[in-house]
């Protein structure tokens, strides 16, 4: 929207301004969580593409996390704990194709996703992650009651149910 000091009082200005810099402020957080995700994947890519040499399996063992944990941190801080490393390079190995739905969540709920083992919840979750739009106190929550499997049991009784009155 276009603003002209001929159509515009001093409130009116001052309202466009804000409504701006809000939405700049939220442009900015969602870049940085979307920046951060895409990072953290190619650092896990980097990590298992050394560890791996070339070959299909990765040689563990050799202490590359902690070597790698102990420099990064001292060079940079914060976010390079060995668990985040691993994190990271569970997240490359679990999401391979770089451009996923879950580079559009926060990191905080990919490491819950990492945490669950078989793959359908996990999709399950990563989904209704996003089109709930869940922060990671709300997709815990969902996790800690169940919500997939109580919607798979649902599900199941309405099949058999079903299946039980065509024979």
């Amino acid at each position: 929207m276009e603003i002209k000091p001929s159509n515009i009082d001093y409130q009116g200005l001052l309202q466009h301004i804000a409504q701006r810099y809000e939405q700049g402020r939220a442009n900015i957080a969602a870049y940085a969580k979307t920046e951060i995700v895409n990072t953290y994947w190619q650092i896990g890519q980097y990590i298992v593409e050394f560890e791996q040499g070339g070959s299909v399996k990765a040689e563990y063992g050799k202490g590359l996390l902690p070597k790698l944990s102990k420099d990064l941190s001292l060079a940079h801080g914060r976010g390079f704990s060995l668990s985040n490393l691993k994190r990271m390079r569970q997240f490359y190995s679990v999401f391979p194709n770089g451009a996923t739905a879950s580079h559009h969540l926060s990191w905080s709920i990919l490491v819950e996703l990492l945490k669950i083992d078989d793959p359908l919840e996990r999709s399950f979750y990563e989904k209704q992650s996003i089109i709930e739009n869940w922060n990671v106190r709300e997709f815990v929550r969902q996790k800690s009651s169940s919500l997939f499997l109580r919607l798979a049991a649902s599900k199941k009784k309405v099949f058999y149910n079903w299946q039980s009155k065509d024979s």
